[in-house]
């Protein structure tokens, strides 16, 4: 894996795991990036409906160095399910309008699994009563403040905050405007169909800049900065 664009100094040789997460680093805390995978046709998923089937070795590498910085992993319910998420060594925010916890995520020691979601949710009860209330934050009426869950997570002392995905929610935290980083994967690979672009939803414009650009056997592995407006 090799830098193209970067940091001064930020190296022409092979690039330790140690280097990467000097490169990935977020520049202040709070900090809260979204990581993605796409292929060159803009896909999001291939033919397994998951990401995990069109994500290489070095992806996995960056996904991991990822894990590793984040005091908190955000991640849609939907996602959840479909990539099959356990429980790890960093807690994971389950987003779900309907108050549904994954299966895969019932059995987490507590604290390990918290839920995101609002008043009006379906599965609210049963979901305090597996989690226990205090890991269930309520934050809306309809639909989950995605405003306040960063600064909910910030107050229980998560500064680095890594989300990802699925579409839905990243395009729902770029409207929020609470979105500091995307980081995405180009994996070189066409597959067509009718899959998910990384964002779906309503149209928003967000403009980045690129900070970080690797490479490595023609994957590319980049991070873009939202530009903040002036005004």
């Amino acid at each position: 894996m090799r830098v193209l664009t970067g940091p001064e100094g930020a190296g022409a040789g092979e690039l330790s795991d140690r280097d990467l997460e000097r490169l990935y680093e977020p520049p202040t805390l709070p900090w809260l990036r979204v990581n993605m995978v796409t292929t060159v046709d803009g896909a999001a998923t291939g033919e397994s409906g998951r990401s995990g089937s069109i994500n290489n070795v070095p992806d996995k590498r960056v996904f991991d160095t990822l894990r590793r910085l984040a005091d908190v992993i955000i991640v849609g319910a939907g996602t959840a399910r479909a990539e099959g998420y356990g429980p790890g060594d960093t807690p994971i925010v389950v987003v779900s309008r309907r108050g549904e916890i994954p299966e895969n995520l019932r059995g987490a020691p507590p604290g390990f699994v918290l839920l995101a979601t609002c008043e009006t949710a379906q599965g609210l009860d049963e979901s305090r009563a597996l989690l226990g209330a205090e890991h269930v934050l309520v934050l809306g009426a309809d639909s989950v403040d995605l405003v306040r869950l960063r600064d909910r997570l910030e107050t229980l002392g998560h500064h680095d905050l890594l989300c990802e995905g699925g579409p839905h929610l990243l395009r729902d935290l770029l409207d929020a405007g609470v979105v500091d980083e995307l980081t995405a994967t180009v994996v070189p690979r066409l597959v067509a169909g009718a899959g998910p672009r990384i964002t779906a939803g309503a149209p928003v414009d967000v403009p980045l800049e690129l900070t970080l650009l690797l490479e490595e056997g023609g994957t590319l592995l980049g991070r873009w900065s939202v530009v903040r407006s002036s005004a």
